[in-house]
């Protein structure tokens, strides 16, 4: 086995943390299924699995408390049945193969 430069293992780690970013942004319009697979979570058995549009971005000051500038990012839902939600970006996925939006 191989030992891996420092450089290469840099250059691995910001590929690693481009997909991380880049993976879980969505945008106006954009559709998306709801993931919250803690079921302890309150929201889990309400949401989970629930498609919907992103109507809007919503900043807060999250990221400076995590350290982390993406959960300063709360995305605005109108979910299927006509309800309007606020999430996180770690809740949201994309919507599963197959999902449009005349799916119910």
């Amino acid at each position: 086995m191989s030992e891996v430069s420092e450089e290469t293992e840099s250059d691995l780690e910001a590929v690693v943390e481009y997909r991380c970013e880049t993976m879980t942004e969505f945008g106006q319009g954009d559709r998306v299924r709801v993931d919250i697979p803690d079921e302890t979570d309150p929201d889990h058995e309400r949401f989970h699995g629930q498609h919907g549009i992103i109507l809007r971005k919503i900043s807060d000051d999250a990221g400076s408390l995590t350290n982390d500038n993406r959960d300063s990012v709360v995305y605005r839902v109108e979910l299927d049945p006509g309800e309007t939600m606020d999430f996180r970006r770690r809740d949201l996925r994309p919507p599963l193969d197959g999902e449009s939006m005349d799916s119910e």
